[in-house]
């Protein structure tokens, strides 16, 4: 094990810096450039030249991205052009909302799905089974913006039992204080959530009900609950060990449609508000939290699959 996470761990770093090479890359490739987006569209060419030398953007493309990469191994981000705040800050003081309300949907949505999903595959074929698959379906195929947006519509506008915007403190504490502003945008992310995970925990059920130990469990007389529970259930987590690890970088990337349309002090509304803004070192910043959660995301559903299935070994 500890030769596999060696490996995993050179791999992730040259995962990482291809990744932000491309990133980079394709940033300075965006029409327009960051000085005309932040000093506007009536800025002089004299203001846009001093600004690009300001902030190194008359170098070359790769002289740029190895300054930048010098100061990231020297744990330094850069600063906002935008909001002339340093990068890290940014991911500091957004990074804790945004898990705080994904997780509170991934949590939600998993411990929904699995007995939904052991249920339809228990009957399945069954009216409950269609029903549920069906709701999956249409969930599931609903574009986020516009889910998001009918919760709003209904439940804010319509009933006035939630309140329309995400709350607004500027820490943890503050916005749990306000559940009500979170139903809404956890709400939408655990039905998007609750589509997904149940038709995987469905399918694994379903692969495991056939599977000869469970026959043999039947045959040596245990219950049909002790079979779920004590056999089947277990094997069916395993695929359900990748969905949870891919959904770390969600964790801490943020959920930009839904982020957006609660207007959520998250990193997903940071992203798209830098975005408009081409501010280059927040992007940047916010993509390379990505990759490394993408990667570490990966590595912790390998080490998932070893501790749930003994025959597993690296």
């Amino acid at each position: 094990m500890t030769g596999f996470l060696l490996r995993r761990t050179a791999q992730a770093v040259v995962v990482l810096l291809l990744v932000s090479l491309i990133v980079f890359v394709l940033l300075q490739l965006l029409p327009g450039g960051a000085a005309r987006a932040v000093l506007g569209p009536r800025a002089t060419p004299a203001q846009l030249a001093y600004f690009d030398h300001q902030n190194g953007l008359d170098k070359p493309v790769i002289q740029q991205y190895l300054i930048w990469l010098w100061h990231l191994l020297h744990g330094d981000l850069g600063y906002s052009y935008r909001l002339n705040q340093s990068v890290t800050s940014l991911i500091v003081e957004r990074l804790p909302k945004t898990i705080v309300l994904n997780l509170l949907a991934l949590v939600i949505a998993v411990v929904i799905a699995i007995p939904v999903g052991v249920a339809q595959a228990v009957r399945r074929n069954s009216l409950c089974d269609y029903a549920a698959t069906f709701t999956g379906f249409v969930f599931y195929s609903t574009p986020i913006f516009f889910l998001s947006l009918m919760l709003v519509l209904w439940f804010s506008l319509d009933l006035g039992w939630f309140p329309a915007q995400a709350p607004q403190a500027t820490t943890v504490g503050g916005i749990l204080s306000q559940p009500a502003g979170l139903v809404l945008p956890v709400g939408s992310l655990v039905l998007l959530d609750l589509a997904l995970f149940s038709r995987y925990m469905r399918s694994a059920t379903l692969d495991s009900l056939v599977q000869d130990y469970v026959r043999t469990a039947y045959a040596k007389g245990a219950g049909r609950s002790r079979v779920l529970y004590r056999h089947v259930l277990r094997n069916s987590l395993i695929p359900m060990v990748t969905i949870l690890g891919l959904s770390l970088p969600v964790l801490l990337a943020g959920s930009l449609i839904t982020e957006q349309v609660f207007n959520y002090p998250g990193m997903g509304l940071l992203f798209y508000q830098e975005a408009v803004t081409s501010d280059y070192p927040v992007l940047l910043g916010i993509t390379l939290v990505v990759g490394a959660a993408t990667v570490v995301g990966n590595l912790l559903a390998d080490i998932g699959y070893a501790l749930l299935d003994p025959r597993v070994r690296y």
